[in-house]
């Protein structure tokens, strides 16, 4: 049924222009009223920010639709077949690759819990998806480096392993059985009510509704990272400014364990998205945050986020969700530590 009631201007016209937008305008409206010198600077370093962030964004711009418009997620659910063993770790490396939204790994997950699939494969999945994609990879890389990136992309392999093991391992206990809300429906915002069938269309130009996908995806894809990249600039360039870097040394420097679980704990409230986080992260190593307390950020944040936690809430009872939050943050620590020592 339509809706005949009709929207108020003010908030029709949020809307159409987006928070974010306007978020990033009011911020640089208080900076030129507050401290006109710096409004310029924190302009033109968002946009050089921007600049140097252009390659990889459109390269990631492009994998995402590529992969929408061929179909190719459709392959992701062959890994959920077969030995459990075997299924735990090809679902922590693929959760790394597959370009999932937020919405979509509700329907997936519930399809293959409908399907059968075990909990240790799909808490691997879980763990390892909101952590790493073509797009994150691209955006990181291009901002902290590939050294970064792909340690990075290993701890999330890893923690969806750690998680998926001990899952596997604890099944039968209290804390996983009878793990479901209720019954797993398939389908969703993004998805039919049967998804993943059929095989990839790899020459998808050749037919005009994947034509369709892949621009519409390119496009969304498009405005979503400039606008996160965009305000996550323009913070970056107020923290350098007016953050002492001495006061971030003194809290998150160091080579000790405590900045690392500082660096876990702290990821989940102050993380805006896996993208947005990437120029923050790169202003605080500037600033003196150890490298082991940034991964762990990263991890912790990534995994606890409102969306890759609504993934897991949606369809878990509580205290799988709590055991999911615990193999996040643990595995975050750790792989903290271990990038501590490597870099």
């Amino acid at each position: 049924m339509s809706n005949i009631t009709s929207p108020s201007p003010r908030a029709s016209i949020w809307s159409r222009i987006g928070k974010v937008w306007i978020v990033v305008a009011l911020i640089l409206a208080a900076v030129a009223a507050l401290d006109p010198p710096q409004a310029w600077p924190t302009v033109t370093f968002a946009a050089n920010a921007l600049l140097h962030t252009a390659p990889f964004i459109a390269f990631a711009v492009f994998a995402v639709a590529y992969l929408k418009a061929t179909g190719a997620e459709r392959l992701v659910a062959k890994v959920f077949e077969g030995n459990q063993v075997r299924m735990i770790a090809m679902a922590a490396a693929i959760g790394g690759l597959a370009p999932f939204c937020s919405c979509e790994v509700i329907p997936f997950i519930a399809a293959m819990l409908a399907l059968g699939a075990p909990l240790g494969a799909v808490m691997a999945f879980w763990l390892a998806s909101p952590l790493m994609d073509p797009a994150m990879f691209a955006i990181t890389s291009g901002t902290l480096g590939w050294d970064f990136a792909v340690a990075k992309a290993v701890a999330a392999v890893g923690i969806g392993m750690f998680g998926g093991y001990a899952t596997m391992l604890a099944t039968r206990s209290i804390l996983f059985a009878d793990p479901l809300r209720e019954r797993p429906q398939v389908g969703g915002c993004c998805g039919p009510k049967k998804p993943y069938e059929g095989a990839p269309v790899w020459r998808f130009w050749t037919q005009s509704d994947r034509r369709e996908t892949f621009r519409a995806t390119g496009m969304e894809n498009a405005v979503f990272l400039l606008k996160w990249l965009t305000l996550a600039y323009v913070v970056e360039a107020l923290m350098l400014e007016y953050v002492p870097a001495d006061m971030v040394a003194g809290v998150l420097g160091g080579s000790g364990i405590g900045p690392i679980i500082l660096g876990a704990l702290v990821g989940a409230p102050a993380y805006l998205n896996g993208y947005a986080a990437v120029p923050l992260i790169d202003a605080l190593l500037a600033q003196g945050m150890s490298n082991g307390a940034a991964m762990s950020f990263v991890i912790a944040g990534g995994v606890s986020c409102i969306p890759a936690a609504i993934a897991v809430w949606a369809l878990v009872k509580p205290r799988v969700f709590v055991a999911y939050l615990a193999f996040a943050y643990v595995g975050a620590v750790l792989a903290g530590m271990a990038w501590q020592a490597i870099a």
